[in-house]
Formats: C-alpha cells, structure tokens, sequence
C-alpha cells in the first residue's frame, strides 16, 4: 500500500500547493482510502498525449554523428552494390556483366591470395592440436611450426579465443619492437606499442586522448584519408586543413603548414597535433627524407604531436625513393623521448599481405610519457582486447621468413610477385588517366591509389549542381551506371577549391586492369562529347 501513497504523490508532485503535498505523505492512509481508490483517483486520470517524435531520429541523435561522413563506403558504394544485386537476378539488364570495385583499399576482395606462411602459422595456433600429429610435418613448412609453438607459449592458456592483455600479449610486442628496431637501427619499446583491431581505432584512440573540445585542432592533409575527418568529427574537435601541392606531386610544403597553423590560431583553435600520411592515401606519394626532417623539427618547435600513418610502408614502387619512419628520422636528428611526441600507425591490412578482414594493427608511441601511456591503457581496456588472430599476424609482418628459413624463399616470390605487379597496374592505370582529355594523374610512386584531377565541362558543372550534388560525385556516378566501375569523388577527401579528381584503387588483379581501361576510356569520351562546352 505504502507503493500507492508514494506513488499518488509523485503524481502531485506538479501540484502548486506545497503544503499538500506534505500532508498527503505524512497523512495516514485509513484517514481517507477514497483519494486513491475512488473512480476520479489520480492514477485513473487520462494519460498525457505521447510524444508524435519517435525515440530515436535524425532530429535528436547526437549530431557528431551526423556530421561524420566516410565516403569510400558512401553513395556511389551504396550503389553500386544495389546494381550488384540486380546482375544477380537479372543478368543482362546492364551494360555490364559484373562491378569492378575501385573504391577501396581491400586486396583480397580482389583476388590477392594471402601469404602461405602467415596463414600457415594463424592456422596452427588456432588448431593447435594438429601440432602433435604425424601428418602436419608434410602439410606445413617447418618454420611454420616452430613460429606457432613459439606463439601459442606466449598466450595464456594457449588459447587464442581468449581474452588478452589490453595492450597486447607481451610476447608479439616483443616480437614487433624487434621488427621495428631491426627496420629503424633505433631501440623500440614494447611498453609503447599498443596492438589494435587494424589501425582505424588506434587512430580514433588519439583523437578521443587529443580532443578536449570544438576549440583543439587537428592538422589534416588535403586530400586526406576520410578517417581523419569523420573520427575529428565524432570526437568533437576541429579539423585545421593544409594543402598537398598538386603541382610537385602532392609535395607537402612547411611554408603550407606554418600559415594553416597561424590562420588556426587567428580563429581561436589550438592545434594539437599533425597527421602525416606516407606514403599518401589518396595521393600515392612517398616522403623525401629531408622532407620529413623539416616536418618532424616544425613539430617539436610548434609542440605538437605527429600522428604518422605510416601504414602503406610497403609499398613503394619507383627506385628514387625509400620508406622512412617518422621515428627514424627523429632519432636520427638526435631527438629523444624528452624532445618530440609522435605516435605511429601501422597495419595488416596494406602492404603485400592485405589481410584486411583479419583487423590487426598497432600504433607506437614515443615522447608520450608514462602517465600518458596509463591513461591510453585505461582506454584500450574498456575494448578489453583487440582480436588475438590480428594480434598474431602484426607480429608476423614485422618478423618474417628470414634467409635460411624453409618459407623463405616461396615467402619472397609471394611477396615480390604482389609488389611488382601493384607496380604495374599503377603505372597502366596512370597512363591511362593522362590520356584522358581534361585529365592529369601524379606518379603513383606508392600506396594502393591513384588520384587524377579532371577538368570538367562547365555544362556539366551547371547540370550537377541542378541535380544538388558535387561535379565529381556526378561524373562517379554516371562512370558507375555505364561501365560498373567504382571510384570515389575527390569532394570525399577534400580538394582545392575549384578542382575536381576522383580516387582509384590500383587492386583489381592485373587481367582485370585492362578492362578497367577500355570501359573508362569509352565512357570518358563520351561523357566529355555530351558535356562539351
């Protein structure tokens, strides 16, 4: 009974009088029972109206969300997937027997077989009872063997469906901070790596850490991989743009970042940090070594922190220029962990092993301080652990089949076989493009993407504004209803006013390229006689 009274008031609790309110809870309930019982009670009055706004809309989520956006899985995706559909349970309705997605950086998806070796040791740790069996002597390569006993003696329990360290098991970062001392002649520390699910959440880790408020900046690359603007976004900070120079192969000038960094500062916005992509996505350039230099001192100088994507370190294509790490070239200047902040990317995703969907990565940091690395931790841990399975294959792709090892040589045509041909298909792929009437395409001397400029037609300016949508999305769009093939508008990493470009994958397997060509060189022309000026 005592739930009725409580709740009668609760009822009242709008009521004017005060003083009611007080006397009904003290009032004993035998003194009047009709006040809660009677037919014109309180609890039988009629319900306010509901609400005509559903508890969750457009109108009242948060609105970081909606102001993010990703636009290599956006729209012209989105249709082409639907158009994917339609070939399936009507085959001939388009001009097309099949999609060629050039939208992403997702190898396999594309044919690219996986390295043996790796898969080899993923497949005995997660079985690791076949270890013991006579037969697997002839099935897996000795190597293989012994690096999955070596493995499964560092995970607790021998179980690869557990749960790990928040950071990572101990023994694969030991094994990565080999890896990366081995590739930068520097001491790495295994208490700075954190092993994450692919290197996206890493990156959405130090924005979380970096961004107090709509008034910390970020310095982001233009065009920039759209991770960086959308995790910006969602974490409620401010993206401060600098400009990749077109002109010197999407240079990326110090002069350019010390005026963004003053206009920033001129609106009220603290930069934070730098992010650096290298090689760049979507632009396929690869850094200069004093280049980086002159990045890495206008960092310690602004005392900011340098987010490197260092991610496509593998693939480089052209003779003249070599992958360094932000961290080597530090180190290198004679900077320590007391001089310069820098957090470093990496993935299993990219280079020639492409293992997208197996979500492995790690970010590194130096300069960041122990307290630092406490609270990152504390972050890590909510998440518990990233896979176990990614976890295995980073410590794989920072410690590879050396010479002398039975894999060795099958590991290096795997993975020879993979670059050169990437190499190929970029440099037919930017041939093409700059036979393009109105076209130009940069050397693709790195990375998985090629990023033409293209001059469109002022009548078809005019009729993809009337349509309310971006001159370059519009090309994308008519590309995709012709041929099937999938690019993504520029207008998704950004651009320089006024100029128009599109991004292209260099992943399809190399007989597809060729159709790749002939479809676009034909829709091009086309769509550049019906637009003609």
């Amino acid at each position: 009974m005592w739930r009725s009274v409580i709740g009668s008031a609760k009822a009242l609790s709008n009521c004017s009088c005060q003083n009611h309110w007080n006397v009904l809870l003290l009032r004993p309930l035998a003194s009047s029972p009709s006040r809660f019982l009677s037919s014109t009670s309180v609890l039988e009055s009629p319900p306010p109206p509901p609400s005509s706004m559903p508890p969750v809309s457009l109108d009242n989520i948060n609105p970081k969300v909606l102001k993010c956006e990703y636009a290599v899985r956006g729209e012209i995706v989105t249709l082409a997937q639907a158009l994917q559909e339609e070939l399936k349970s009507k085959p001939g309705s388009h001009p097309f027997d099949e999609i060629l997605y050039c939208n992403i950086g997702n190898p396999q998806s594309l044919g690219q077989q996986p390295i043996t070796f790796f898969r080899e040791v993923l497949a005995l740790c997660d079985h690791p009872s076949i270890l013991d069996r006579s037969e697997t002597q002839g099935l897996f390569s000795a190597d293989a063997i012994e690096r999955a006993w070596q493995i499964l003696d560092q995970i607790p329990g021998r179980a690869t469906g557990a749960y790990s360290h928040s950071q990572g098991i101990k023994g694969l970062r030991d094994t990565i901070a080999a890896g990366i001392e081995a590739r930068d002649g520097f001491p790495a520390d295994p208490n700075d790596i954190f092993l994450t699910d692919g290197a996206s959440p890493a990156v959405h880790m130090m924005m979380q850490l970096l961004m107090r408020s709509e008034k910390d900046g970020i310095l982001c690359p233009i065009p920039q991989y759209p991770l960086y603007s959308a995790s910006i976004a969602l974490h409620g900070g401010a993206l401060v743009p600098y400009y990749l120079d077109e002109a010197t192969g999407w240079g990326l000038e110090v002069s350019e970042l010390k005026k963004q960094l003053a206009d920033a500062k001129s609106k009220g916005i603290t930069p934070r940090a730098l992010v650096v992509i290298n090689p760049g996505n979507p632009t396929g350039q690869v850094l200069a070594e004093d280049n980086q230099r002159g990045i890495v001192e206008f960092c310690k100088q602004e005392g900011l922190v340098l987010l490197a994507d260092e991610v496509y370190q593998e693939n480089v294509y052209v003779p003249e220029k070599e992958f360094h790490s932000f961290k080597k070239v530090a180190r290198s200047m004679g900077y320590g962990e007391k001089d310069i902040s820098l957090v470093s990317f990496q993935s299993v995703s990219k280079g020639y092993y492409g293992e997208c969907g197996k979500r492995g990565g790690y970010m590194g940091g130096t300069g960041v301080g122990p307290g630092i690395r406490e609270q990152i931790y504390k972050v890590a841990s909510v998440n518990l652990c990233s896979n176990i399975s990614g976890q295995i294959l980073a410590s794989l792709v920072m410690s590879p089949p050396k010479v002398g090892d039975e894999s060795y040589e099958s590991y290096s045509a795997e993975k020879d076989g993979i670059l050169s041909s990437l190499a190929r298909r970029a440099k037919t792929l930017e041939v093409a493009f700059n036979n393009l009437e109105g076209v130009t395409c940069n050397k693709a001397e790195g990375a998985m993407y090629l990023f033409p400029c293209i001059r469109l037609p002022e009548k078809a300016i005019k009729t993809a504004e009337a349509a309310k949508t971006a001159p370059d999305n519009f090309y994308c769009r008519r590309l995709l209803n012709a041929t099937g093939i999938v690019f993504v508008p520029g207008s998704g990493f950004g651009q320089l006013p006024g100029t128009w470009h599109f991004r292209c994958t260099i992943l399809p397997q190399e007989d597809k390229i060729p159709a790749v060509v002939s479809r676009l060189t034909e829709f091009h022309k086309s769509f550049m006689d019906e637009f003609r000026d």
